[in-house]
């Protein structure tokens, strides 16, 4: 039996992005004569015929995005505000309201939302690797994007950050360095016991990274509250030797201050890198070496990418990575 054709055939054959192709057929934006003779030539060519249920669907549209957000402790809900607002802009520019879920509710909110016709389209964070979402989601009946990946990520649309590149990029600039140890300060306990999926993605590529180099890892994963960071950065640096070069995974700025409490400038005593945004990186006493996770630019190509799916939701699933790129500034030593 043949497969039928959908939106993604067209853009390729046209040389167009999938959602110009939404455009074309929705009449919602201009597009140029040349553009369009492009995609409707495409279309005449693959006898494509738009998906009626999508048609449908479309006519019943509330103009609403839900975005299922757990806020499980005050510091994961300021990590994600960032990602939410951009959310919320992108929404905003396409004449549609947010519906926050906070409450952790697991498959429950999915089902609420939806099953009340709440929205037109979910966003889901906060991503567990064995997620009890991603089975729902597959049932849903409209457009469901994970800012995360699930390990059954079957038939998913799936956009996350590439924590992996950024494991490797980090420990390598580390050993680089001249470091035989790479400490990582990572994230909460209680995080990795929820599973959010983005910790052991960056935990494995950081231990297959300092494999490859040669170098020793030590993983201290850094509890919540008063004085947790002060501890660990007291452990790491305790042991007789050379200090290891240190990964900051999580809080930069209290990893570097508890540093220069200790008169150890990084760049100078001792290598710091981290995962953080270059804004934090840049705004620093020492300004860090670092990888930025891009909250904003993950959450405008999911909005990007939710959109056109609205518009065709006959895609099939696809995991799709934002690129992990190194900014070197001053708090790492040249390489001797």
């Amino acid at each position: 039996m043949a497969r039928v054709p959908t939106s993604k055939d067209v853009a390729r054959i046209a040389g167009v992005s999938q959602s110009t192709v939404s455009y074309v057929m929705s009449g919602k934006r201009p597009i140029s004569e040349k553009t369009r003779r492009l995609v409707e030539d495409a279309i005449a060519q693959l006898t494509y015929q738009p998906n009626a249920g999508a048609r449908a669907l479309a006519g019943r549209r509330t103009n609403v995005v839900a975005a299922v957000v757990p806020f499980r402790t005050p510091l994961s809900a300021h990590g994600l505000m960032a990602f939410v607002e951009e959310i919320a802009l992108a929404a905003r520019a396409r004449d549609h309201d947010l519906l926050i879920v906070t409450a952790d509710e697991g498959p429950g909110a999915l089902q609420r939302v939806s099953g009340r016709a709440l929205c037109d389209a979910v966003v889901v964070m906060e991503v567990r690797t064995d997620d009890e979402r991603a089975e729902v989601a597959r049932s849903l009946g409209r457009p469901t994007l994970f800012i995360g990946v699930p390990r059954d990520a079957e038939g998913l649309h799936c956009i996350d950050f590439d924590f992996e590149g950024a494991a490797r990029l980090l420990v390598a600039e580390l050993a680089a360095a001249g470091n035989r140890e790479v400490a990582v300060l990572g994230w909460a306990p209680e995080l990795e016991e929820l599973g959010i999926n983005y910790v052991p993605r960056f935990r494995a590529a950081a231990e297959a990274a300092a494999a490859e180099h040669g170098v020793a890892l030590r993983w201290c994963a850094v509890p919540s509250g008063h004085g947790a960071v002060e501890e660990c950065v007291a452990q790491v640096l305790g042991a007789p030797g050379a200090p290891p070069g240190l990964l900051a995974s999580t809080g930069a700025q209290a990893v570097l201050s508890a540093l220069l409490r200790r008169d150890l400038v990084p760049g100078r005593d001792v290598d710091l890198v981290a995962l953080c945004t270059d804004a934090e990186a840049e705004a620093l006493p020492v300004p860090l070496t670092a990888v930025s996770p891009q909250p904003r630019d993950v959450s405008r190509q999911a909005m990007e990418w939710l959109f056109a799916l609205l518009e065709d939701p006959e895609g099939p699933g696809e995991l799709r990575l934002v690129p992990a790129e190194l900014t070197r500034r001053r708090s790492v030593r040249a390489a001797g």
